[in-house]
């Protein structure tokens, strides 16, 4: 018996590669001001900026730090082999900073007006994974 492929399948999930030194820094309670400008790559370190800026009244400037870490985190998930849509997967704890960071985008759009941005946000993190959409929102 042949096995053939599936071919209606979507694409395979993407898995971000861990920083486990930037992550460490963040966990030991670092500034996520210093791990991002230390590891300027790592969405992690541009959620936990872009929630603490939320929820300090600061929108703007949350939809700026919450930007950069999601552009981050596209830059990094092409170069894991995304090709623009499938499963970002909330379990891999390394795709949780980009995941953020799309919520946060999300969030501080609807929040400074931007309603099409805000609504596409949140689409995109629904379709990339619907567990984290899920989590995130319960906590906002």
């Amino acid at each position: 018996m042949e096995s053939h492929e599936n071919l209606l399948a979507g694409p395979p999930p993407t898995l971000l590669p861990d920083n486990p030194e930037a992550r460490q820094m963040l966990e030991a309670g670092a500034k996520a001001a210093d791990v991002a400008a230390r590891f300027p790559a790592h969405s992690a370190a541009w959620a936990a900026l872009a929630d603490d800026y939320f929820a300090a009244g600061h929108a703007v400037t949350s939809y700026a730090f919450a930007r950069t870490g999601y552009h981050r985190g596209l830059d990094q998930l092409r170069r894991a082999g995304w090709k623009g849509h499938g499963p970002i997967p909330w379990e891999h704890e390394p795709n949780q900073g980009f995941l953020r960071c799309l919520n946060a985008l999300a969030r501080a759009a609807q929040a400074i007006g931007e309603k099409d941005e805000a609504e596409r946000c949140a689409q995109f993190l629904r379709d990339s994974s619907q567990e984290a959409a899920e989590a995130l929102t319960a906590n906002s």
